[in-house]
């Protein structure tokens, strides 16, 4: 089902292949417990206060920063070491694809907006390999800067289905 955003033309394409079977990535991808081992980029912890997993459902979670390094740049920015991260899903098809609208309240001087988030998780035998597609941000050096994160998270991801199928 779907309440149907479609991505932006100049959407950009996160690829990677994980040797893990498409209902575990999907677990990770839609679930309190596996959201928290790895949607994090580095530096900081999530954790998941709201998780409604259907169109029109939300996901919320709590972003603090942990390491020094990102402490220090969250108390130089003026922004507190904790912040409330809010997504609401737009398609849930078990377990090969996903969507959702990330709201986007962090800019300094920006206009609150949302930013369309689409997976496909497509099967391949033990393999599941993983298209995110990405829409831009409101300038370049944000949408670069959020896909460097976006594809550092998705590293994570290999990390934790790696340590998941040993």
């Amino acid at each position: 089902m779907t309440t149907d955003p479609k991505p932006g033309p100049n959407a950009a394409r996160l690829e990677r292949a994980y040797d893990a079977p498409a209902e575990l990535v999907w677990e990770l991808l839609t679930t309190a417990a596996g959201l928290e081992e790895w949607c994090a980029p580095d530096g900081f912890e999530i954790r998941v206060t709201e998780l409604d997993l259907r169109p029109g459902g939300r996901l919320r979670y709590a972003m603090t920063a942990t390491a020094p390094e990102q402490i220090a740049f969250m108390r130089n920015t003026g922004n507190p070491l904790s912040t409330e991260v809010r997504k609401t899903f737009t398609e849930v098809a078990p377990p090969t694809r996903l969507a959702y609208l990330s709201l986007i309240d962090f800019v300094p001087d920006h206009e609150t907006y949302e930013h369309l988030t689409t997976i496909d998780l497509r099967p391949a035998g033990d393999r599941t390999n993983v298209v995110m597609t990405l829409d831009p941000l409101h300038d370049e050096t944000w949408t670069r800067q959020h896909r460097t994160h976006r594809g550092d998270e998705l590293d994570h991801l290999a990390t934790v289905i790696k340590r998941r199928v040993m």
